[in-house]
């Protein structure tokens, strides 16, 4: 399932190449259909990331809400004869295409793809955690997040993984973060110090925007500036078995509510 940072990079995305024009939507699968026909030729006014979730704004009002989910991909094509490509025969199950003259994009398999009126963004909204890359109007955004972790019996591997705590982490972050705060995955969120858990939302703060900027989930410092391979970007990720690069002693894995979880014994005691 792709993380907070990558959903922040395809806002951008249609920040650049298609804010403040009229675009053509379609949905070649049809599950769309409605709501292609009622935003397609408006004006798209706003793009933005809270987490997982991408919102398109229009000139209309009406909000299009993406979430990806486990399945989900983008696929664009740029600079392009957009009229020709799209009298081509459409390979796979496309549910939205969004495209310019010169700019198309295709969405496949997302868990959500709909169109919501403000009132109902305001609900999806109200309901998420703080976005370590999209700070609250008011500065509120740690303070949230402090003040969930904190009251909770919840072990903060679950914590973190829970998008009405925190937006945007997901198994690879959450793995890595506690790793770098030596935080065992099993403890309490009520049992974390202040100062612990405002060094998790600043790691988290950090390693997302590395994210954003390289387009890869990067959690070791001496690699930020590098292209490391994927097998060497992090500490214990999808690494069970094998010695931790810190302390040598094997990376531990276990399940925690259907997912991985993976830690250092000895690191995170």
């Amino acid at each position: 399932m792709p993380e907070g940072h990558t959903v922040h990079r395809t806002a951008n995305d249609f920040q650049r190449l298609f804010v403040g024009s009229a675009i053509g939507i379609d949905s070649p699968q049809g599950r769309f259909s409605a709501g292609a026909q009622a935003l397609s030729g408006q004006v798209l006014t706003n793009s933005y990331a809270i987490g997982k979730q991408l919102f398109l704004d229009f000139a209309n009002g009406q909000t299009i809400r993406i979430h990806l989910g486990i399945f989900g991909k983008w696929r664009w094509y740029k600079n392009i004869d957009v009229a020709a490509a799209l009298k081509e025969p459409v390979t796979g199950e496309v549910r939205a295409r969004f495209f310019t003259e010169s700019v198309l994009a295709d969405l496949r398999g997302p868990t959500i793809c709909e169109v919501l009126v403000q009132e109902q963004v305001e609900a999806v909204r109200r309901r998420l955690g703080p976005d370590p890359l999209n700070p609250d109007p008011d500065g509120s955004e740690y303070q949230r997040f402090a003040k969930r972790v904190a009251k909770s019996k919840t072990a903060i591997g679950l914590l973190l993984m829970d998008q009405s705590v925190i937006s945007g982490i997901g198994n690879v972050y959450r793995a890595e973060i506690l790793f770098r705060a030596g935080i065992n995955p099993y403890t309490p969120g009520s049992s974390l110090k202040p100062k612990q858990i405002q060094e998790l939302w600043k790691d988290s703060v950090d390693l997302l925007a590395i994210g954003v900027k390289t387009g890869f989930m990067i959690t070791r410092n001496e690699l930020f500036t590098t292209r490391p391979t994927k097998a060497e970007r992090n500490f214990v990720y999808k690494r069970e078995g094998q010695a931790c690069r810190v302390c040598s002693k094997k990376v531990s894995i276990a399940l925690a509510a259907g997912r991985k979880l993976y830690w250092c014994p000895k690191c995170q005691k």
